[in-house]
C-alpha cells in the first residue's frame, strides 16, 4: 500500500452528548443529523474546499487546503447551529464541538489520513466546549494575523494519548449574549469579493416614486450578479432592509458579505440625481462614493457607470464573458423602461390583486418598446403565476401564453437570465424535464448568483426523480438568499420525502409551518410523512388541518398539475395518506 506524507489542516467534529440524544430517540436524532449534513454542513465544507476523510455516527474528519479555510468553515457551521437550535429545548439541541490542527499526516492509497495531525485534531475536539472551536498553537499561528479572531488562551494542555502538552486556543462563536452579532463579525470574515446592494432611498418626496428607486437598485444587483468572481446577495434578502435605519456592519453580518452598496435616487421631471457609496462592511470605511446628475435619458449609462466603478473598487479581473454580460441590450425608450419598472415591482408582490395590474404595465412597456426583452420575460411570469395559483379562468391557456411570451423574450435577448428562467418554468410544468433543466442551467451560467435559477433547477431535478441533486441546488439558494421564502422549505421537504427520509422532511415542514401557518400543501405532505412513519394519529390531525384551511383541497388536482416525470413519485404521497387511513 503506497503512502504520501504531507502537512495538512485537519478539522475534527462530533456531537456533544450524542449517546444521550440517541437513547432518547435514536431514529429522530439520526434523521436530524442527516438533514444537517446535507442542508448545512456539507455545502459549507464544499464552499471552503474541504474534503471529508471519514464520517462516524456523530462526527467527521475533514481535510482543508489551509487553516484559514478550516476555521471559516467551522465558524459558519457553529453559527448555523445556533440558528438551528433557536427555540429547541436545551436537552434536545444538537451541538458540535470542533478541533482544528495543522500537522503531519500520512495519506494512504485509499485517501484515508493517519498520523499525529489527525490524532491531535481529534483530541482538541474532545476538550472543546459545546458550540466552541479549539485550535492548536500551530493552527492558531496560521490565522491570528489573517482573521480577526476573538479567542481565549487555554494555556498548555495535556491531551489524551499525546506525548507533549500543546498550547490550546478556544474560539467561542454564536454565544447567547448581546454581543453575538459583533463576535460573529469578528470571528470569520465573509468572502472578500461579496456584496449586498441595499434598496436605494427614494428622495423624490413622493412615495409613488419608490418603484423607480427600487428598480435602479434591482438592475444594479442583476448586473453585478452576472460577474462570476463576485458573490451577490439576492434581491429578496437585500430588500428586507428597506426603510430600516441599520448599521452597515449589521447588514454585512446578517447577510454574510464584505461590502455593501447603498444610495439614493431623486427624480424630478426629466432629471435624475443618483448618489451611491460602496462601504466596507467590516470597517465601515468608504471605498467609493459618487453623485450623478443626469438627464433621465442617461439613466442606463449611470447604472453601467456604477457597476464599472464597483468593479474597479473591488479590483475584479473581468473575463471576456464577464465583459459581454455587462453590456446587455438596453431599453431604447425611457417611458417603456418606466412602465417596465412599475410592472416588475408589482409582480414581485406575488399577489392576485397585483398580478393583473403588473401585466397591464408590462404590456404597455412592450407597446412602447417591442424589443424590450425583460418586459416580455416578466410578462411571461405573470401568466405563470396565474397558472400556478389558479388565478385565471383557464390555467392551461395561461401556461401556453407564458411559454409563447418567454420564447419571445429569449429570441430578443438570449442572455437575459429572467427570460431563461421563465422559459424553464414553462417547460417544467409542461413536463419537458430535460429541457427545463437545460434552461435553468443556462440561466445560472448567465448569472451565477441567480437564486431563482437555482430554485427552478432544484425543482426540475426533484420532479425528474433526482432529489439528491435537487437538495444541493436548494442549499445554494439559502446561501445566496439568506431571507429565503418559506416555500423553499417545502421544496426541500419534498426532496427528502422522495428519498424516503421522512423525519428530515417533517423537520423542514415544521419549520415552514412556523413561518406560514396557512399552507395546505405542506400540511398535506406532513400527513403523508406521518403515515409512512406509522404516526397515524398525527397524520389524521394534520389532514384535518388541511381541510380546515382549504375544504376544496384535491389530491386529483395535485396529481394533474405537479409535473412528476414518474407518476409513482406522486403516488408515494398518496400511499402515506392511505397508510394512515385518510384515503381509500
Amino acid at each position: 500500500m503506497s503512502e504520501n506524507r504531507k502537512l495538512a489542516a485537519i478539522l475534527a467534529a462530533d456531537v456533544v452528548g450524542y449517546s444521550r440524544l440517541a437513547s432518547a430517540d435514536e431514529d429522530r436524532t439520526l434523521a436530524r443529523l442527516r438533514a444537517l449534513r446535507s442542508d448545512l454542513i456539507d455545502p459549507i465544507i464544499a464552499v471552503h474546499n474541504g474534503r471529508v476523510i471519514k464520517r462516524t455516527g456523530d462526527g467527521a474528519l475533514v481535510e482543508f487546503r489551509s487553516v484559514v479555510d478550516a476555521v471559516r468553515c467551522a465558524v459558519e457551521v457553529q453559527n448555523g447551529m445556533v440558528e438551528r437550535n433557536a427555540g429547541v429545548p436545551q436537552d434536545r439541541r444538537i451541538e458540535f464541538r470542533i478541533g482544528i490542527h495543522l500537522g503531519d499526516v500520512v495519506e494512504e492509497s485509499d485517501g484515508d489520513l493517519m498520523g499525529d495531525g489527525v490524532n491531535i485534531a481529534s483530541r482538541l475536539e474532545g476538550v472543546a466546549a459545546p458550540g466552541a472551536i479549539c485550535l492548536s498553537e500551530d493552527a492558531y499561528r496560521q490565522v491570528k494575523t489573517r482573521l480577526d479572531l476573538s479567542v481565549s488562551d487555554l494555556g498548555s494542555t495535556q491531551l489524551k494519548n499525546i506525548a507533549e502538552p500543546i498550547r490550546v486556543y478556544s474560539l467561542q462563536v454564536g454565544g447567547a449574549t448581546s454581543e453575538t452579532a459583533t463576535s460573529r463579525a469578528r470571528a470569520a470574515e465573509p468572502p472578500k469579493l461579496s456584496i449586498a446592494v441595499l434598496p436605494f432611498a427614494n428622495m423624490s418626496g413622493d412615495a409613488e416614486q419608490d418603484y423607480f428607486a427600487d428598480g435602479i437598485s434591482e438592475d444594479i444587483i442583476t448586473a453585478l450578479s452576472k460577474l462570476s468572481q463576485l458573490f451577490v446577495i439576492a434581491r429578496n434578502s437585500s430588500f428586507t432592509f428597506k426603510g430600516q435605519n441599520v448599521q452597515v456592519q449589521e447588514v454585512g453580518t446578517k447577510l454574510g458579505v464584505r461590502h455593501v452598496l447603498e444610495g439614493s435616487v431623486r427624480k424630478s421631471g426629466n432629471r435624475v440625481r443618483i448618489t451611491a457609496q460602496l462601504i466596507d462592511a467590516i470597517s465601515g470605511g468608504h471605498l467609493w462614493a459618487e453623485r450623478f446628475d443626469r438627464d433621465l435619458t442617461d439613466i442606463f449609462a449611470v447604472q453601467d457607470d456604477v457597476t464599472q466603478q464597483i468593479v474597479g473598487a473591488l479590483a475584479l479581473n473581468l473575463t471576456e464573458d464577464d465583459r459581454q454580460r455587462l453590456a446587455p441590450e438596453r431599453p431604447r425608450n425611457t417611458e417603456a423602461y418606466d412602465y417596465f419598472l412599475r410592472g416588475r415591482e408589482l409582480w414581485h408582490r406575488l399577489t392576485k390583486e397585483t398580478n393583473a395590474p403588473a401585466r397591464d404595465l408590462l404590456q404597455r412597456a412592450i407597446e412602447l418598446d417591442p424589443k424590450l426583452a425583460s418586459a416580455h420575460a416578466f410578462l411571461a411570469l405573470t401568466h405563470e403565476l396565474d397558472y400556478l395559483n389558479r388565478w385565471s379562468a383557464a390555467p392551461p391557456e395561461s401556461m401556453a401564453q407564458a411559454e409563447e411570451t418567454a420564447r419571445r423574450a429569449v429570441t430578443l435577448d438570449g442572455s437575459d437570465p429572467w427570460a431563461r428562467w421563465a422559459l424553464g418554468i414553462a417547460k417544467l410544468y409542461t413536463r419537458r424535464h430535460d429541457e427545463a433543466i437545460e434552461e435553468a442551467e443556462r440561466a445560472i451560467v448567465l448569472n451565477p448568483n441567480f437564486a431563482e435559477g437555482h430554485v427552478i433547477l432544484g425543482e426540475a431535478l426533484h420532479y425528474s426523480g433526482r432529489s439528491e441533486e435537487a437538495l444541493q441546488s436548494f442549499a445554494r439558494v439559502k446561501t445566496l438568499n439568506p431571507y429565503f421564502p418559506d416555500v423553499l422549505l417545502h421544496f426541500q421537504a419534498s426532496a427528502w420525502f422522495q428519498l424516503g427520509r421522512y423525519e428530515e422532511a417533517v423537520d423542514l415542514l415544521m419549520q415552514r409551518l412556523a413561518r406560514n401557518a396557512f399552507t395546505d400543501v405542506s400540511r398535506a405532505l406532513l400527513a403523508a410523512c406521518y403515515g409512512h412513519l406509522g404516526r397515524f394519529d398525527e397524520a389524521r390531525a394534520a389532514w384535518q388541518e388541511v381541510l380546515r384551511l382549504n375544504p376544496d383541497y384535491s389530491l386529483e388536482y395535485r396529481r394533474k398539475v405537479l409535473p412528476y416525470k414518474n407518476p409513482a413519485d406522486f403516488e408515494h404521497v398518496v400511499e402515506g395518506l392511505r397508510k394512515a387511513g385518510i384515503v381509500e
